[in-house]
């Protein structure tokens, strides 16, 4: 990547942004790296995940505890740093929470990401990949899901903030040709980096499915509640199409190699394997995997949630040559890993008292 020299990393601490800055360093970027703690460990000393990441490349990430929310506060690291190009995933994620909180959803992931283009654009830095989400396809109507498959049906608060800023990324691009932007639809991340130094570690009782499993599979979570045992799907529960976390990052860096050689104004690109797995068939390869039990509680369908969904990742191999290499099995052995060696998630020190500093 000769043209890009500094990417910033808005959410840099939390799950996908720790492993996505792994992938970058590694291909020889400089990475400065921000985050508020939301949904990501942070203590005195800034982040244990990117102090792990720097331990798995032998390279430095600047970082400041910091927030979209506080428009001076990310001018000042702009003004700081000659920034190329910005990896947007920081947002408020739980869809559960969205539903029951939609103020704080919309306050959170749609003022940052305007405080966040504003700040670019007045620094002359148009180049963009935003983490989006396949929940902006809502119900599918049809399997698997491409690119062109209408969106805006949505069926939660979570889901609408992403469709609501893939529509004003459309109107930016339309009225002003500088921007270059890619946005990525993720389908479900699991899984953890293969040394077992990073991985998910959740901070609200909102969580992902494979986190509350290896918590059941520790023992320190009696059973795991699937919600919904009565979909359409041949085992009653929900489908979706699990990607390893690894690979999602490294779609991040063919993302930014698209940006590096093209304009492409805007393009949008699915993230997933291709192939629907239903919680159960995750939840009885995480059982093989790991030759633990994992008791299950089947409880009534959680509001917002949909029957199934996978990916048709078929451009995204063809324009960005980037494809899946994990397994299920891979991706339950990574996480599992991760959880042993971290039974209780990264070390928790104290908080971190918002001062902006960067650490390298």
């Amino acid at each position: 990547m000769p043209r890009f020299k500094t990417v910033l990393v808005t959410g840099g601490a939390g799950y996908i942004g720790s492993h996505c800055v792994v992938d970058l360093l590694q291909v020889g970027l400089e990475v400065v790296a921000i985050d508020n703690f939301a949904n990501a460990v942070g203590d005195e000393e800034g982040s244990p995940a990117l102090r792990r990441v720097e331990e798995i490349t032998g390279k430095c990430v600047t970082f400041y505890k910091a927030d979209l929310l506080n428009k001076p506060q990310i001018a000042q690291i702009f003004t700081k740093h000659k920034i190329d190009c910005v990896i947007h995933f920081a947002a408020l994620k739980a869809v559960g929470e969205s539903m029951q909180q939609p103020l704080l959803y919309y306050q959170n992931n749609l003022l940052g990401m305007l405080n966040l283009l504003e700040v670019m654009r007045a620094n002359n830095c148009y180049q963009m990949v935003f983490s989006s989400s396949c929940t902006v396809y809502g119900e599918p109507e049809y399997l698997p899901i491409t690119e062109n498959h209408p969106t805006g049906k949505i069926t939660n608060v979570y889901g609408r903030t992403k469709y609501f800023i893939e529509e004003m990324l459309k109107d930016l691009c339309a009225a002003d040709m500088k921007w270059n932007i890619i946005s990525l639809r993720y389908f479900n991340p699991v899984g953890a980096h293969p040394s077992g130094l990073i991985g998910e570690d959740p901070t609200k009782e909102f969580t992902n499915l494979m986190p509350f499993m290896a918590q059941v599979a520790l023992g320190k979570k009696p059973v795991l509640t699937v919600f919904g045992s009565d979909y359409n799907t041949p085992d009653g529960t929900g489908v979706r199409d699990y990607i390893h976390v690894m690979d999602l990052a490294s779609g991040h860096v063919a993302a930014l190699n698209l940006l590096n050689t093209n304009h492409v104004k805007l393009k949008t690109y699915n993230l997933g394997t291709g192939k629907g797995v239903t919680v159960k068939q995750l939840v009885d390869v995480f059982e093989k995997v790991t030759k633990t039990k994992i008791p299950l509680k089947y409880v009534e369908r959680r509001l917002g949630d949909i029957t199934a969904m996978w990916a048709d990742p078929s451009l995204a191999k063809r324009e960005l040559n980037w494809s899946t290499r994990y397994t299920v099995e891979q991706m339950c052995t990574d996480f599992w890993r991760w959880q042993t060696m971290n039974p209780d998630g990264y070390p928790k020190k104290n908080k971190t008292n918002g001062v902006l500093n960067g650490n390298s």
